[in-house]
């Protein structure tokens, strides 16, 4: 028999619930790490190019982005408990339907389906957080959260990395690799997790949670595909970026009519919540543009194996793991963050810029170093901006004001990676082209007709070339992300710290629509 949580749950009592919560979190997770490393080989077999690369990740960025809302507001409605499963069981169909594809467009189909399913584990974990630990002791469990973020992300790359390099297996075992866990999560779950659940006629924004896929997803082709299929200025971009915006513009205007908005606009009445929903977007640029191209730089850059590339990136994963959860802890003694969103951001700032200076010999004590920074700064920021926004809003509004600081976040990553993947595959090809040129080979006939390339197969007089265009590319991106975190550095500045509380609160709520029932 558990706790309600209303009532005080002890340290045991919390870790059973949170079990299969913190199981699904890392399936989650490595849904994404998982092919991070073996991407480079994975789109080389199917014929696929940088555009291809960067869609691979954001695809599943955009659904997680697009849904995160929704089971927020599930949450609110219905039985926390159910929906963790049923994304499960979304994230296992997916997986398997993933590892099956025989083209880029398949794989990329399958990866939106991988995301609606991670967005739910995702953002459900920190609500189910919510509603059982009072924000004061909740630092200490946020810290669970990130260790085992941190394990997901370091496990991730070296597995996927193991896979791809183990001959028997091949790449599709990338994504059948999480099915098993995500059954142990089920099981799991259904055996610990004990939640009330509020029960009222539900009413779910699909126009608006179409009208934000759309107006993300028109500007994403236009950034990833602009200055390589069609110019910067052309009818194309006068056609998709007004139509983004306006699509964006008529979201706001569905939101602000809507009975059960996806992203209540009422939230943003907080100031903390609408300066945590603005530097979550510039942290998601960090999270997800700092993996997503350091596997392409050690493979690539350093021609190092996949499994190798998993190795030599733990430097920033290990910062990640340890000041997460120191943080978490120091959090719930003394009941005090803003200093940790502050030098978060800070060192991220900081180890981007750092990264910014790499090139293909780069000496690798000095790069970890560089890492280790932005691991540090990426542990400090994630986790305790949820917990921010948390400390702010009433309760009935937890979903909803989590999940909306998971959007911004996620969309901030997609746009972000999106972006950078444009600019990184723009500087390789100039960088190359330079190089060929100045090799005195012609650099027509060296091109591989946009894919991205193996190493092993390129003429030796070339490779050299290649990696140094993508070292250069690659330190391009992070010198271009490192303004971003420095933004988001000012943003926190702003955010007031208020003490965490040490209770929870109950929303006045009226009977009529409201039936709490055991799950």
């Amino acid at each position: 028999m558990s706790a309600s949580p209303t009532e005080s749950m002890n340290h045991r009592q919390v870790l059973e619930a949170l079990s299969g919560l913190l199981l699904g979190l890392f399936v989650a997770v490595l849904s994404s790490t998982v092919v991070s490393n073996a991407l480079p080989r994975i789109l080389n077999d199917l014929h696929g190019g940088q555009t291809a690369y960067t869609w691979v990740i954001t695809a599943a960025l955009l659904s997680l982005t697009a849904s995160t809302p929704i089971w927020g507001k599930l949450s609110d409605l219905v039985s926390k408990k159910l929906l963790v499963q049923v994304a499960l069981v979304i994230y296992i169909v997916s997986s398997a339907l993933a590892g099956l594809s025989q083209n880029t467009g398949e794989l990329v189909a399958c990866r939106v389906l991988q995301g609606i399913g991670a967005g739910g584990v995702t953002a459900l974990g920190q609500i189910c957080l919510a509603a059982m630990v009072p924000p004061r002791e909740r630092g200490r469990y946020s810290g669970y959260f990130g260790a085992v973020f941190a394990l997901a992300t370091i496990g991730g790359p070296l597995i996927g990395g193991v896979i791809v390099d183990t001959s028997w297996l091949g790449w599709r075992w990338c994504f059948y690799v999480g099915i098993p866990f995500s059954l142990i999560a089920i099981l799991v779950l259904r055996r610990t997790l004990k939640l009330p659940v509020a029960k009222r006629k539900v009413k779910i924004d699909y126009l608006g949670s179409l009208l934000i896929a759309g107006a993300v997803s028109l500007l994403m082709i236009w950034i990833s595909l602009a200055g390589q299929n069609y110019a910067w200025i052309s009818w194309q971009t006068a056609v998709m970026v007004p139509g983004g915006l306006a699509l964006a513009a008529l979201f706001v205007l569905v939101e602000s009519r809507a009975a059960e908005p996806i992203i209540p606009l009422g939230l943003f009445r907080y100031r903390t919540v609408s300066l945590a929903a603005i530097a979550s977007a510039l942290v998601g640029i960090g999270m997800y543009g700092a993996t997503t191209f350091l596997s392409q730089y050690f493979q690539l850059a350093r021609e190092k194996s996949p499994t190798m590339a998993g190795i030599m990136t733990l430097p920033m994963i290990l910062g990640l793991a340890v000041s997460s959860t120191v943080a978490g802890r120091l959090i719930t003694r003394y009941g005090k963050w803003k200093a940790y969103l502050v030098s978060g951001t800070f060192l991220l700032a900081a180890g981007f810029g750092l990264l910014g200076t790499i090139r293909d010999n780069t000496a690798y004590p000095m790069l970890a170093l560089f890492m280790a920074l932005t691991g540090i700064g990426l542990g400090l920021t994630m986790q305790n901006l949820v917990l921010a926004v948390q400390n702010t809003v009433p309760r009935q509004e937890l979903g909803a004001a989590s999940s909306a600081v998971t959007f911004f976040r996620t969309m901030g990553g997609a746009m972000g990676v999106t972006a950078l993947g444009a600019l990184l595959s723009n500087r390789v090809t100039h960088h190359l082209t330079e190089n060929l040129i100045a090799a005195h080979i012609n650099p027509a006939a060296a091109a591989g007709g946009g894919e991205i390339p193996d190493l092993h197969k390129l003429p030796k007089p070339v490779v050299p070339l290649v990696t140094d265009a993508f070292g250069h590319g690659v330190a391009e991106v992070f010198l271009v992300a490192a303004p971003f975190a420095l933004v988001a550095f000012s943003v926190v500045l702003l955010i007031r710290e208020v003490p965490l509380r040490t209770r929870q609160e109950e929303a006045p709520v009226r009977r009529a629509d409201l039936q709490l029932v055991k799950d």
